[in-house]
This record gives C-alpha cells, structure tokens and sequence, in this order.
C-alpha cells in the first residue's frame, strides 16, 4: 500500500519481475483497504509508512489483528521509523529508491520463512523437543542438540525471557538488563536485531509468534518444552496444595543435578531469580531428608545431605546436618573429614571460620574418637 499511485505502480512493477510472487491488490487509501482487506487471502504486505490518515505503522497493527500470522515490510523514504517497524515485528524496512538487489534479498527472507512455517507446522503439534537446563549453567536442546545462537545477547535475551515466561516485560526493563553501559538509542536498536535474531532462532525450530511486543512490553509464551527449574516449581507447589512429596518426580529431578541457577553465566541480572531458585532447591532437598529420615532410609539420605552441601558449601546448618547423620550411623571418621574440608573450604574461599556451634559439634566427636 502507498499513497503515492506513481510509487504504488513502480513497486507493484519490480514485485511481478519474481515468479515467485504473487500481487493479490494493492491500495492507494486506508479507506479501500479497510473495506476489501479482510477478505483477501494473502501472506505478506508491503506498506508505505508516510501516508494521510493513518500510517503504515498503525495499519501493520489492524493486519496484525485480522491475522498474526501476516508479514510486515515497510517502505518508506525515512530512516527514523525503524526502531517502531521492528517492534512491531516487520518482516524487513526497505528504504526509498529501491533496488532490485534490496529487493530481492527481502524476497528471498520471505520464501525462507514462509518455507519455514509451512515445515514446521507439524512440530508444533506432535512433540516436546526443546528442553531447557537452568541449574548448572544454561543449556537449551532441541532433540538432543544444542541450539546455536547467532550471537551471545540472542543467548541472553532468550534466557531473561524465559526467567519472565509469560510476564510483559518492558522494553526498557530488557535494556537496562542487557545493554546498561549502551547508549539508550543504540541499545535500542541492538534490542530489536537481537529479537529479531530469537524469533528467527525460535522459528526454525518450530516456535511460531512466540515472542510479541504490545504496549511497551515483550512477552515469551512458550509452550510444548521441559525445563528443571518448572520441574521443581511444580513438585514445590503440588506439594503445598496436597500436603505429599512427590518422590518420584523428586529423585529425578535431583540425579540430573548439574549446581546452582545459571552457575555459570556472568548475566548481573540474574542474581535476584538465581537466589530465589536455590532457595527452592534448598527447601526440595530439606524435604527429601525429613522423607528418607521417616522411613529410616540412611543410605538416601546421606546422599542428599551430601549433596545439599554441594548445593551449598558454605552452610553451617548443612555440615551439622551431615555431621549428625555421620553420628547417628556411627561413622564418626567420615564426621571429622567432611568437617575439615568444610573448614578449609570457608577458610580459602570466605577468610572465615565455621560458626561456634558447628566448631563444637567437631570438638565433641574429636574428643569421643
């Protein structure tokens, strides 16, 4: 569409030059298409952005209405729109006079996506391939494979969203996450390639319109994935609801244990959502222990203790836990060596020393020895 029937009948020229594409109608006011548009049957709209009445930016939006699935490419003589074409998820920005060679790279993105579309339909109906690893660093596979990210932000972005899953997350809110030592207009700009990046990552994998930008937010709604840390969201709260463990569902979620919320990432915006899971981590494993206690399951028991202490090495009430267990099953040489590495460790890594009540639970067991 374009206001201008010179420009209109120029671009409609060049588009009928690829046998691949197929002109429906086009338009020289918002009234006409209003009125015929939603009766069209079409794939991909060429929209002028300058034009009376109501702009292509706002028309992109009433397509979008009638139907998600339409591609937006903007064409316009200005450079100013394109942060806005991009939020609203434009397929490409063509800027005035267009060359055959431009165009031709937009036609062949759209033959590529829509090809993509057309394969990965069926995914999303049949399978539950993308599984996503948060403790231990973060890892996410599609059958089995790791995804390759076009750069590290697109990494990042996908996992602050997904730490947001189903939540608007505004758009400066991203930023000040991942691009604060930018410059806002330029963090800007990598905010929208970076999206554009994921959805495009996403979408080959069978991830359709998972990411959409409304009122100044993004929002992830993914569905038809596994991933640990809901895992244990969802055994922590079935458990308040019905006052049961569910072991099962607990033992496996705790062989597969690889450390701490993304451990291994430098994300600072993690920090907060990091301290939270481990707190749940903590709370699963606490629960494990009062369970393999009930049922006088030692053995179990001491592995969870053991690795509580791993998920966190510098707890004092963890090392007198396993220290009491250690005592209970009469194992007094493995109390004093867990302690003394527990010593060192807080030593080495914290310039501290163990709490005076922990000092005194060694000493007993010391002086019985």
């Amino acid at each position: 569409m374009d206001d201008e029937p010179l420009a209109l009948i120029n671009m409609e020229k060049k588009l009928k030059e690829f046998n691949s594409i197929e002109v429906i109608k086009s338009f020289t006011n918002v009234k006409d298409l209003l009125a015929e548009g939603p009766s069209l049957d079409f794939q991909v709209a060429f929209l002028d952005i300058e034009m009376p009445g109501m702009n292509g930016l706002e028309i992109a939006r009433v397509l979008k209405e009638w139907n998600k699935n339409i591609h937006i490419v903007f064409v316009t003589a200005y450079r100013d729109y394109a942060v806005q074409a991009f939020e609203i998820n434009s397929l490409d920005y063509l800027l005035k006079p267009i060359s055959k060679a431009r165009l031709e790279t937009t036609i062949n993105r759209i033959q590529e996506l829509l090809h993509l579309e057309e394969k990965s339909t069926p995914t999303l109906i049949k399978n539950k391939s993308l599984t996503i690893q948060c403790f231990g660093g973060f890892v996410v596979l599609h059958d089995d494979k790791a995804i390759h990210w076009r750069t590290v932000k697109t990494k990042e972005l996908f996992a602050f969203l997904f730490s947001n899953l189903n939540s608007h997350v505004p758009r400066d809110t991203v930023i000040d996450a991942l691009w604060a030592e930018t410059d806002y207009k330029k963090a800007r700009v990598q905010l929208h390639t970076t999206v554009s990046y994921l959805r495009t990552t996403l979408s080959t994998l069978g991830y359709l319109e998972v990411i959409q930008y409304a009122n100044g937010c993004y929002i992830l709604q993914l569905e038809n994935f596994q991933c640990d840390a809901h895992i244990l969201e969802h055994i922590l709260n079935n458990k308040m609801e019905t006052g049961k463990l569910d072991i099962e569902k607990a033992e496996a979620l705790i062989q597969n244990y690889q450390g701490q919320y993304m451990a291994t990432l430098d994300y600072p915006w993690v920090t907060s959502k990091a301290n939270f899971m481990n707190n749940q981590f903590s709370l699963l494993l606490h629960d494990l222990v009062e369970h393999y206690t009930a049922i006088h399951d030692v053995k179990k028991r001491e592995h969870i203790l053991l690795l509580t202490l791993e998920h966190n090495p510098y707890s004092d009430r963890n090392i007198q836990q396993l220290i009491k267990h250690y005592i209970d099953v009469d194992n007094r040489a493995s109390a004093i060596k867990v302690y003394n590495t527990f010593k060192s460790t807080l030593v080495a890594d914290l310039g501290i020393l163990p709490e005076h009540e922990t000092t005194e639970l060694f000493n007993a067991i010391s002086l019985e020895v």
